[in-house]
């Protein structure tokens, strides 16, 4: 599989690390939040230095429960630093996370490439027409409800299913914009409780029959620092080993705080014969 940004054709055959910057001052994990121009610009070049092959750009936290952030200030927040980081580094792949088809617009004729709605278009359906104008990859995100409401929407008949039948559907919608490029993101974390998160995991092959790129965004979630009774700061060793599980099950695209790890996670699995899914 591989994806078109903007004219680079991106090989997903061994899995991509995309590496998290956060523009919110109330991202989850004090460790991914960046406020002033050079230490953002400091870690990015730490992170594509590290082997990222996608930096993912987010100015509205969706963490649960997270306050609300209205379009100009999301805007506000995002699009300068989208314009920073392409002058800085001009080769740079950049994926925007934002369900708002304004700001994926203004962003990616600023030089960003791939468009990360975590509502999939179901917030602002949009956001299909402007991936399509743009010829942007479009990553989905499972999600139900808001950032706000979604944790009181976790009652499944069949996880999975619900899952693997959302994506076909969102898959379909998208086809009928014209778009090609599409992966899709489970949504760890998302109107999930962390023993549906487990699940999910365990079961994450199944979404190889979509027939389109899987990201995975685990890194240092909840569903690992609660479950050993520690925090988002001391949980890299839990995202490592849950990381490892994921690629072999299929991932393509490892959504992290901490590139490095992730990339050595990738280069251990490669040393294992590859088994047809």
């Amino acid at each position: 599989m591989t994806l078109n940004c903007n004219g680079t054709l991106i090989d997903l055959t061994i899995p991509k690390v995309m590496g998290i910057l956060n523009l919110t001052p109330d991202s989850f994990y004090d460790g991914s939040r960046y406020k002033d121009e050079k230490s953002i610009c400091l870690q990015v070049e730490k992170m594509l230095t590290e082997g990222a092959t996608f930096i993912d750009i987010g100015a509205y936290s969706s963490r649960p429960g997270a306050d609300a952030v209205s379009e100009e200030e999301e805007l506000k927040r995002m699009l300068p630093i989208v314009k920073l980081v392409v002058q800085e580094f001009p080769k740079i792949i950049i994926s925007v996370d934002t369900f708002r088809s304004k700001i994926a617009d203004e962003c990616l004729s600023a030089g960003a490439a791939i468009i990360n709605d975590i509502s999939a278009g179901k917030r602002d359906e949009k956001i299909f027409s402007i991936a399509s104008k743009q010829k942007a990859p479009l990553i989905m995100m499972h999600m139900r409800g808001t950032p706000q409401t979604m944790q009181q929407q976790i009652n499944y008949d069949n996880l999975t299913v619900a899952i693997l039948n959302y994506f076909s559907e969102r898959i379909s919608v998208a086809r009928s914009y014209g778009l090609h490029d599409l992966v899709v993101d489970p949504g760890f974390g998302f109107a999930k409780t962390s023993e549906q998160n487990y699940e999910l995991l365990q079961q994450l092959e199944l979404f190889q029959n979509l027939n389109s790129p899987v990201l995975v965004g685990l890194s240092r979630k909840s569903m690992i620092y609660k479950t050993l009774d520690t925090s988002a700061e001391n949980a890299l060793n839990g995202t490592t080993a849950l990381h490892s599980i994921a690629i072999q099950k299929g991932a393509s695209i490892l959504r992290v705080h901490d590139v490095k790890e992730a990339l050595e996670v990738i280069s251990l699995m490669q040393q294992f014969p590859q088994t047809e899914q």
